[in-house]
């Protein structure tokens, strides 16, 4: 058994009380399967908004940042073996986590700088301080929101002789999501003015690229995404400086919460089934069609799709083949928020065989997940996705685009070999898009035991976090037994 570390986990969003994306779900998977394992972790997330779950520690910090001190205050809760701290500030506490009706707030880079110093020192506000020179220490920084951590360990810590044998490692969720803001702010962020090239690139500041220069490790959530990302397409402008540290930057694929991801201890789906007996999941299929006004008909292939509703996700792609479902019997369900237009594109697409629904229920997404025959994921780029995850360990068949994680995680469907988990077609493109799910059909329909022997194959494998979480440890640990980057 490795030896023991001690995890702080840094991320704007937590599930199931902060949640925008799949972040929120790594931000509380992730540290739960690394506590399992022995190790001491501490994850840390801005307290967005009360909550009952955790206690005022009635500690305070102080930090200078843009001109003017900040006091900042330390929530703290024990969850399933995590020490869950939420750092609280009025300019933390909105209604949105990055923005509102008018857009994303104004001063994110105070609110994330705010956040990320104040996180460095969450050990010490819940009586849990860190060894002065950091020894088994790694600081885990989810995306930009976070990015300042690998800066601040360096240029506020190690120059000043503290944490030397600490480390920091950034993970990157969604490279198009980078925390850009004018060069003239820099000085607000309380570093020397030799850190201006670790975050300057194209003229501005860019939270990202300084979290990729500063950590000594770099990790994605796919290993497809973590080639890709090095390349200009998937990049986002940022290719040519993970090049550069390329020796450091790696890939591991995101698990899943098996406990809150399991069709037969499901609360949400009205019959429980499994791998041996997928009797139950027809009685999902059915009442869901009834309950959503549908045809209630077994011999109908029900397609679902669950995701944000925005062009990344090649919702246009999915629309697009509609009028072709329709005409080969299938009926679609599809939920979903996001961009305004594509929330009305969908609405408008409705008809007796299609429904959608464009809000976001985590209950409904059960329970599509559970019905659905075939699950559709046409994202134009997919950092890892976890929705053809749940699919499949649903028993419902993925039907996805071959990019990022979605190439680690569903393996194409041999018919001669009777291998694979689903299907595959090429990003972007609706006429590959019906092809694949044509070929998915005609299995369905025609050839029900080879379907059914799909289904079985996603089902039993292991969608856990035990795999990935032992991938991170033995990251970590290859990171303190080498000398620290900057």
């Amino acid at each position: 058994m490795p030896e023991a570390l001690t995890v702080v986990s840094v991320s704007a969003e937590l599930s199931p009380w902060f949640k925008v994306g799949g972040l929120a779900d790594v931000a509380h998977a992730l540290p739960v399967a690394l506590a399992a394992r022995g190790h001491k972790v501490i994850g840390v997330a801005p307290r967005h908004r009360a909550l009952d779950i955790a206690w005022d520690t009635g500690r305070t910090a102080r930090f200078t940042l843009f001109g003017h001190e900040h006091e900042v205050s330390y929530f703290h809760a024990t969850i399933d073996g995590v020490e869950r701290v939420f750092v609280d500030h009025p300019a933390l506490r909105r209604g949105g986590i990055y923005g509102d009706d008018n857009g994303a707030y104004g001063d994110s880079l105070f609110r994330y700088a705010l956040f990320c110093r104040a996180a460095m020192e969450a050990p010490a506000a819940i009586g849990q301080p860190l060894p002065e020179d950091g020894a088994g220490t790694v600081f885990l920084a989810h995306d930009w929101h976070a990015a300042l951590v690998p800066l601040y360990l360096s240029a506020r810590y190690r120059a000043h002789g503290l944490r030397r044998h600490a480390r920091s490692i950034l993970a990157i969720h969604n490279m198009a999501h980078q925390g850009t803001f004018p060069m003239e702010v820099l000085g607000g962020l309380d570093l020397e003015h030799r850190w201006a090239s670790t975050l300057e690139m194209g003229g501005a500041l860019n939270m990202l690229k300084g979290g990729i220069v500063a950590a000594d490790r770099v990790v994605t959530v796919s290993p497809r995404y973590a080639w890709e990302i090095r390349g200009p397409e998937a990049g986002f402008g940022l290719d040519g400086v993970l090049r550069m540290r390329g020796p450091v930057v790696q890939g591991i694929l995101n698990g899943l919460d098996t406990r809150e991801w399991d069709p037969a201890n499901d609360p949400h789906q009205p019959a429980a089934f499994d791998a041996r007996d997928l009797s139950g999941k027809a009685l999902c299929k059915a009442a869901l069609q009834q309950d959503l006004g549908l045809e209630v008909d077994p011999g109908r292939p029900l397609v679902g799709f669950v995701g944000r509703l925005d062009a990344q996700k090649g919702v246009d792609l999915f629309l697009r083949t509609l009028p072709w479902l329709r005409q080969q019997g299938a009926q679609v369900v599809m939920l979903g928020s996001g961009d305004p237009r594509l929330e009305e594109a969908t609405r408008q697409a409705q008809d007796p065989t299609m429904r959608a629904v464009t809000a976001f229920s985590a209950a409904l997404a059960h329970r599509i997940t559970a019905a659905s025959d075939l699950f559709v994921v046409p994202s134009r780029f997919e950092p890892c996705g976890l929705t053809q995850m749940q699919a499949m360990r649903y028993g419902t068949v993925p039907v996805v685009a071959a990019t990022g994680g979605l190439v680690d995680s569903v393996r194409p469907y041999d018919p001669y070999a009777q291998s694979g988990t689903g299907w595959l077609f090429h990003p972007g493109s609706a006429e590959d898009l019906v092809m694949a799910l044509g070929n998915a059909l005609y299995t369905w329909v025609h050839w029900p035991d080879s379907f059914r022997e799909i289904q079985r194959r996603g089902m039993e494998a292991d969608w856990s976090w035990e795999q990935p979480a032992a991938q991170y440890e033995q990251m970590m640990q290859q990171a303190l037994d080498s000398g620290p980057w900057a």
